[in-house]
């Protein structure tokens, strides 16, 4: 059956994701994240240490994973009818799926109509592939290029209320809502990763004058207090 629903839309080209990277080519998995939010896909599908099944099955590790065998999650006959089948979510079938979901699996329960511009669909595969119940959200922003950051300044515990005094500037550009106007959304990263990116950009590695003139200014400890501000704003 679904052997013979892929040759309906396999003739787009392919982008073939064999590991957890946090950037490809054709994508960036932070915007693949973005799209993750806005896109609606959060609010049935959870992710991360501590995912559980909602309205949708988690997706932690989706990509290379058999169809229905998210344990405790109940499927619809039709996806029920294609795990017998032996379907497995690789790029192809995700591709074809997230395109049109009614169309690759009729009578599907997942009442979206589809993902339709391909560079959308490139970035929320690559953000899919780097889900594992070891990570979290916070991966799509590390880039491949980003130095390691030293244990003892990770460790740091920064002071919240000191973070929302210093993000006064970052509001100048990011929106406190979340909100996207091209500009990434900073809120609810998880600590880790904003801690790694701001000293990405303070080391250079990352190239953004207005980011590296910032960040040259902010000591271990700011920084620090901005990531705990920050991973602490819910949506």
């Amino acid at each position: 059956m679904f052997r013979a629903i892929k040759k309906l839309f396999f003739t787009a080209p392919v982008i073939f994701i064999t590991g957890a990277a946090p950037a490809l080519a054709d994508g960036h998995a932070a915007e693949g994240e973005q799209l993750y939010r806005t896109l609606r896909c959060a609010g049935c599908h959870a992710v991360g240490p501590d995912a559980k099944n909602r309205v949708g099955p988690q997706l932690n590790e989706i990509v290379g994973r058999a169809a229905g065998s998210v344990e405790g999650f109940r499927y619809s006959r039709a996806m029920a009818a294609l795990a017998e089948e032996g379907l497995v979510w690789d790029d192809e079938n995700l591709r074809a799926f997230l395109t049109a979901p009614s169309e690759f699996l009729p009578r599907t329960r997942m009442g979206y109509r589809g993902v339709r511009k391909e560079e959308d669909l490139n970035e929320l595969l690559i953000y899919l592939a780097t889900l594992t119940p070891e990570t979290n959200l916070g991966i799509a922003h590390i880039e491949p290029g980003d130095p390691e950051v030293a244990a003892e300044i990770l460790a740091i515990e920064g002071n919240v209320e000191y973070g929302q005094y210093l993000s006064s500037t970052c509001v100048t550009c990011h929106q406190a809502s979340g909100d996207s106007t091209g500009i990434p959304p900073i809120i609810n990263w998880p600590a880790d990763a904003f801690v790694t990116a701001l000293h990405a950009y303070k080391s250079k590695a990352r190239d953004n004058e207005v980011m590296q003139q910032i960040t040259s200014t902010l000591s271990n400890d700011e920084i620090a207090a901005l990531a705990a501000y920050y991973e602490s704003i819910q949506e």
